[in-house]
């Protein structure tokens, strides 16, 4: 077990990633905005997401069971590779057929899903590792200081993706993804993941049959926590209602705001900022039991509250600061959240739980992407309504959360000895 927190393979898992999100930035706001030049349409941008994240809600329970079952570094390598080429091949068909709109929308979309697909394993698989790479009391500080360095790069990314869209185009900024990606890969070559990994079946059928009673155990070990259930149902009524503020973003910009692309990437990078400081700030509280389930649910209920006050908001420089705002609360209360789920969970069970919890909470992604393209479509792009509408729900869903003492009582899990505990439950509740 490692006995430092910046130890050698900590590092180059974080390296790889920040580098690999600084592009996916600039990918994702080059894919954006070359959509909406090209088609002006909403639709068009929410059915392409909704289509691409089909794969995760179908697949993280399996890439869980993956995780647990498999190497986790060989996991993680594989994603990286896979991603890069892919994303290589998308910047190629922009760059030799930029003419072509059928044949660039269709790359895409086929991109897109692949990409979806490759991340069902990555996620549940990354997610698992980080906490067998640093000392056991200091997941926190590893959570805190993994997210603050990647915001760093998120705020480098956003912060001029727009103006690089601008200036170099959309092929070369997806080139510049793709080779992101493959240094990742490179990084986690160099990685050693403590792992104590299940033995093999004896032929297909029986590895088919240990999968399927991994992804049912990943399961009922959810279902059988009540707040680590009631926390993922959260999550997944809470993504559905912030989908649609994330999808129609470009359009609250430059039709509501009335500014240029580059206030897109700047939006996002304060944003970021704001994230990082939530992330810092968590790393530095400390905050334990109930004063830590009650602090992070009040930051949750406010952070809901702020995407309400963004239809109320038509100035781009009151919409920065609230951006700012909503990133700390965003940032604090995302590191104590994936800091619980990672130490109460035993090793063996991370990857099937966090795979399980990546499907539920986006099963509604999908729907909730198609949905607000066409609801802004056909609300004479009435951005004000959609996101004071989705701000009010979120809030009344975070008060409900907020007097949960299931919820509570999860939260202000402090024993070490309490994953132990859990663990043996629920084994013997499977069983």
């Amino acid at each position: 077990m490692p006995k430092k927190l910046l130890n050698r393979n900590f590092i180059l898992l974080m390296q790889g990633q920040s580098i690999s999100l600084l592009g996916n930035q600039v990918f994702s706001i080059a894919a954006i905005f070359w959509i909406k030049h090209l088609t002006d349409s909403a639709s068009l941008i929410g059915l392409i997401g909704m289509i691409s994240s089909i794969p995760a809600i179908l697949l993280s329970s399996v890439g869980g069971a993956v995780a647990d079952r498999y190497s986790r570094r060989k996991i993680l390598i594989y994603c990286d590779a896979l991603n890069g080429i892919a994303v290589l091949v998308l910047a190629s068909v922009l760059y030799l057929s930029p003419g072509k709109t059928d044949l660039v929308l269709a790359s895409f979309f086929a991109i897109s899903l692949l990409m979806s697909v490759v991340n069902s394993f990555f996620q549940p698989a990354i997610s698992a590792a980080v906490p067998d790479l640093v000392p056991r009391e200091k997941i926190t500080g590893a959570n805190s200081l993994d997210q603050a360095s990647e915001q760093v790069m998120t705020f480098l990314g956003q912060g001029i993706g727009g103006v690089l869209f601008r200036m170099l185009g959309a092929p070369m900024l997806i080139f510049f993804n793709g080779v992101s990606f493959l240094f990742a890969a490179i990084c986690e070559v160099f990685i050693e993941i403590p792992q104590k990994i299940p033995e093999k079946g004896k032929d297909w059928k029986d590895q088919m049959a240990h999968f399927k009673k991994d992804v049912i155990e990943g399961f009922r070990y959810v279902w059988n926590n009540q707040g680590l259930k009631k926390m993922t149902l959260l999550f997944t009524f809470i993504n559905f209602m912030t989908v649609p503020v994330i999808v129609l973003l470009p359009f609250y910009v430059e039709d509501f705001l009335k500014a240029t692309a580059d206030w897109y990437g700047f939006l996002l990078a304060m944003y970021g900022i704001g994230s990082m400081l939530g992330y810092i700030l968590a790393g530095l509280l400390k905050l334990k039991g109930r004063l830590r389930a009650f602090t992070v649910l009040t930051f949750f209920l406010a952070e809901s509250s702020g995407f309400g006050f963004l239809g109320l908001i038509s100035s781009t420089a009151t919409a920065l600061v609230l951006a700012v705002i909503a990133g700390t609360l965003n940032g604090f209360v995302g590191v104590y959240i994936i800091t619980a789920l990672q130490v109460t969970t035993p090793s063996p069970m991370r990857g099937r739980v966090f795979g399980f919890i990546s499907s539920l909470s986006g099963a509604m992604v999908p729907l909730s992407m198609g949905l607000a393209g066409f609801i802004f479509d056909a609300t004479g792009k009435n951005i004000q309504l959609i996101y004071m509408s989705c701000g009010l729900i979120m809030f009344l869903i975070a008060l409900v959360s907020l007097f949960s003492g299931d919820i509570r009582n999860f939260l202000s899990n402090d024993n070490d000895s309490d994953e132990v505990k859990i663990g043996s439950e629920v084994e013997s509740a499977v069983k």
